[in-house]
């Protein structure tokens, strides 16, 4: 990861802006606009500002999410590598509720796999996906809600943003649902656990687990080493979406979005 570059304070001004933006439910420039020589590192430090303010106004850390994980998403975003953010107890909601679809910026829905820890993960040697397993109290049928709160392309310019503004941007992470049947890490094959995600009725997208980088646990084992390299840790409790096996799927007010995960169960989610 490219060193940082920017000060602290350009740091803060761009965390404040996103969380402005997030709270007003209108889109601002893309902090690569300003700050040509952002980089992957800046982007994580805007985060992690971004976190301590929502942290500092009484939420509270309850996950991650993993993003960027299929071969088609990097190749998008001409990187080679997945992102991350964090989730906060105010991002998690019921499945069957109705979600003001005006109070999110270009929100859209992606289908996943949620692990939720029994354990710490250990991050005193080279993790694996057994250790993964280990750590997984259980995994459960969810879908993430992602936001742009800075332009995936910019109205004026037309300029599309790069995988450091979705960094900065908390890796377009605005909530999760969960809902289905839980299941052991090791009960079933995981690779092989498929979703069809409808709109209104009509099927919208399908896919397979296996799409998360072969197995969704590696997305888990990408990012312990990646919080390890930072003295951090996956702690027992928190909930960590592996990433989407499906494409993006735009919400509009009305819509009604119907998640079947076969031996899984099914949830719904409706939009106003």
């Amino acid at each position: 990861m490219d060193a940082a570059r920017l000060d602290d304070d350009t740091i803060a001004t761009e965390a404040a802006l996103l969380d402005e933006a997030e709270r007003t439910s209108t889109q601002i420039r893309q902090s690569t606009t300003a700050h040509p020589a952002m980089t992957m590192a800046d982007a994580y430090r805007v985060q992690a500002a971004w976190r301590d303010v929502k942290v500092s106004r009484g939420e509270t850390i309850v996950g991650h999410k993993i993003g960027l994980t299929s071969r088609a998403m990097q190749a998008a975003m001409k990187i080679d590598t997945p992102d991350s953010g964090f989730l906060t107890d105010r991002m998690v909601f019921e499945p069957g509720s109705r979600l003001n679809a005006n109070a999110f910026c270009d929100p859209k829905l992606e289908v996943e796999l949620a692990f939720v820890l029994a354990d710490d993960l250990d991050i005193d040697h080279d993790i694996t996906v057994d250790d993964v397993f280990d750590a997984t109290d259980h995994v459960v049928p969810a879908v993430e809600l992602i936001a742009a709160r800075s332009y995936r392309v910019d109205p004026e310019t037309g300029r599309a943003r790069t995988v450091v503004d979705t960094i900065a941007d908390n890796a377009a992470d605005a909530g999760i649902v969960r809902g289905g049947r839980e299941v052991g890490s090791r009960e079933l094959d995981l690779r092989w656990v498929g979703a069809v995600a409808s709109r209104n009725g009509t099927v919208e997208e399908t896919g397979l687990a296996a799409g998360v980088l072969g197995h969704p646990a590696n997305g888990i084992v990408w990012l312990a080493k990646r919080y390890a390299e930072q003295g951090l840790a996956l702690e027992a409790g928190q909930i960590i979406l592996a990433g989407s096996f499906t494409r993006p799927i735009d919400i509009r007010a009305g819509d009604e979005f119907h998640f079947d995960y076969g031996p899984l169960g099914d949830f719904d989610l409706a939009f106003t």
